[in-house]
């Protein structure tokens, strides 16, 4: 019987903890190719690569897994695996993650993890982000690796009738302490950035952005970053459909 081909990438680095570990988890369920940045690439959303040459090179060369590092962005890294490395192959199931760091609420618009994951399901595979609510790089990985495993496994005897790509989050805990899993809408937020100004030995100006995230509704338990905060697996059903349908009408009006 023929291994299902499962393509996995990330926006940490290709040396990241979490990457290396789901590469790992999805080894035991199918043939894995894994392409990865080279460097981290956090916060570049859909992002590519056009001005500059990208090198890719192979770190793990093993029967049912291979691991590449790419010069590029995460969303780089899905189509150089779709459209080069597997064209014509059949992708069974497209992953992004363990990401350190979690990509609730407005957060999916901003997260490399999430811009690989929603490229991946443009060619017409599943696709997963997977997302873990702790950016320390060491972080305690043993339940979001139980959830991976019961996505994968989920997610490759299931059948769908169209574009499917799921953002995934877990909170911090034992796998025992997870509550669950809640399928989930956005939080409806905002990120309020600051930037805190210094200055270099000669007297330039430089800026570090920081900043905080504001929730809009802090209450409804409808949502991921209720669920998460209390302790529950948040699964958002996300599309790249953007069009503002319910205004549609009144701009007729207008315009």
């Amino acid at each position: 019987m023929t291994k299902p081909l499962i393509f996995i990438t990330n926006d940490d680095g290709v040396n990241a903890k979490g990457f290396r570990q789901l590469v790992d988890v999805a080894a035991r369920y199918g043939r894995v190719v894994a392409i990865a940045p080279a460097e981290v690439q956090s916060g570049k959303s859909n992002a590519i690569t056009m001005f500059k040459p990208l090198f890719l090179q192979k770190v793990v060369d093993e029967p049912d897994k291979q691991v590449y590092s790419l010069t590029g962005t995460p969303v780089d890294c899905a189509k150089m695996a779709f459209d080069n490395l597997l064209l014509g192959e059949k992708v069974a199931l497209s992953l992004s993650g363990i990401n350190h760091g979690s990509n609730s609420g407005i957060n999916v618009l901003y997260s490399g993890t999430m811009g690989a994951a929603m490229e991946g399901s443009f060619y017409g595979c599943p696709s997963v982000g997977l997302s873990i609510d702790d950016h320390d790089a060491d972080a305690d990985l043993d339940a979001a690796l139980e959830v991976a495993a019961m996505m994968i496994e989920k997610m490759l005897s299931a059948q769908f009738d169209e574009q499917v790509c799921l953002n995934v989050n877990i909170p911090v805990g034992r796998p025992e302490e997870l509550k669950g899993v809640r399928i989930c809408r956005q939080t409806r937020g905002f990120w309020r950035e600051e930037y805190d100004c210094r200055q270099d030995p000669r007297g330039n100006d430089y800026f570090w952005l920081k900043g905080a995230f504001c929730n809009a509704e802090p209450d409804a338990e409808d949502t991921d970053e209720w669920a998460l905060k209390n302790g529950y697996v948040t699964v958002v059903p996300v599309k790249i459909d953007m069009t503002n349908y319910g205004l549609m009408d009144r701009l007729k009006e207008i315009l």
